[in-house]
């Protein structure tokens, strides 16, 4: 898929100028998952880095030039995404590149992309993407490392010191297995079982098993995203276990819940954004007006709520148009040091302050710990 958004309808931003000899557009270049078995992460994404360009456009664009988006669907693939990465950058001549629905994807991304002085925004997850920091290299989602503390600290408020994990071996399960095992200790979680099972794993009900039968396990942890932790919360509530299951922020969506079934999915826990939450919101709360004006926005245009993964693409869009706004320019460099000094930027994921040592921006505060509770969700902090 290739896209070229030229046409718009709403407003979004009041943009500032752009200083010296104006350009006739704003190339902005994304690669997106939004086909194959990442899907779930990229069509949202896609859909709504498409919205939000035609909002922009439709408000005057920036300093009267209008955003050119190219869009292409990498279906997951690295090799593609890194295919259109260099598409993007030698052919588009793009000044900024959002997407990377994927560890994987991001992965092949990124290096060109620091090589080439484009600035880039992944939407993926693994703390690798943004630690260490590399100059062009931005990143919206909370980190793998931060859902593990995010998740300790609520398992340490319920009593729980003692777990079972079973992780995907997918690029963010994997990271976000090392992660929690990295800063489990000094959380002072103990891990006494270890499991793992594969993408195309239909059954986990033989990991699942073994932890049930370790001694002392209070807890089980499921770091995943895509249909694997839906098959292990099934296989978990098979099983009859009486221990609470904490799953990732790969799966804070409805559409987990629905893949699961209500009645599996209820009690689960896992750290998730306010997007997920915008009905419970306040009104004084901080996210509330972004929250609830991109989420009518996403519902009117497509008749579906939007997910926590397309909230990602919002931000980083939203934090480029800032960027360049503020940079009065659109050299890639000058559009770097703008994303570099953004401060108390509020999107539907979290307040960004971006620093030459953080280019995530987000702390633990970000996050919500969330319960599944009849069918919908429930805020637990």
């Amino acid at each position: 898929m290739k896209t070229t958004t030229r046409t718009a309808f709403a407003v979004l931003l009041g943009m500032g100028a752009l200083s010296g000899a104006a350009q006739a557009e704003i190339r902005l270049g994304a690669s997106v998952s939004a086909t194959g078995p990442a899907a779930f992460l990229g069509d949202p994404e896609a859909k709504t880095i498409e919205m939000m360009v035609e909002e922009i456009n439709a408000g005057g664009g920036i300093d009267g030039e209008e955003i050119v988006l190219t869009l292409y669907d990498d279906g997951g693939d690295p090799n593609k995404a890194r295919t259109f990465a260099t598409r993007l950058i030698e052919d588009d001549e793009v000044v900024a590149i959002i997407g990377g629905s994927t560890t994987g994807t991001t992965i092949s991304i990124l290096d060109m992309a620091e090589d080439e002085g484009i600035p880039f925004i992944s939407l993926a997850g693994a703390i690798s993407i943004v630690d260490p920091v590399r100059e062009y290299v931005f990143k919206t989602p909370h980190t793998d490392r931060m859902a593990c503390e995010k998740i300790f600290t609520d398992m340490k408020a319920q009593d729980i010191t003692k777990i079972g994990m079973i992780s995907g071996t997918d690029g963010f399960g994997a990271s976000m297995q090392a992660e929690c095992k990295e800063v489990a200790g000094d959380q002072g979680i103990e891990i006494l079982a270890d499991e793992t099972y594969g993408p195309q794993d239909a059954d986990m009900t033989p990991q699942l098993t073994r932890i049930r039968d370790t001694e002392g396990v209070q807890a089980v942890l499921n770091p995943g995203f895509g249909q694997g932790p839906a098959i292990v919360t099934r296989n978990y509530a098979q099983l009859g276990f009486e221990i609470p299951m904490y799953q990732s922020h790969g799966v804070a969506s409805n559409a987990f819940i629905e893949l699961t079934g209500k009645d599996a999915a209820e009690g689960i826990r896992l750290p998730g954004t306010a997007l997920l939450i915008g009905d419970l919101l306040a009104e004084d709360d901080p996210q509330y007006k972004v929250v609830t004006e991109y989420t009518a926005a996403y519902q009117a245009k497509y008749n579906e709520e939007p997910s926590t993964f397309a909230g990602y693409a919002h931000d980083a869009v939203a934090l480029l148009a800032d960027a360049i706004a503020r940079a009065g320019s659109t050299e890639p460099d000058a559009i770097r040091d703008a994303l570099e000094e953004t401060s108390g930027f509020v999107g539907t994921t979290g307040t960004y302050s971006f620093t030459p040592e953080d280019h995530l921006g987000l702390d633990l505060s970000a996050f919500r710990m969330l319960e599944i509770a009849d069918g919908g969700w429930k805020q637990l902090d």
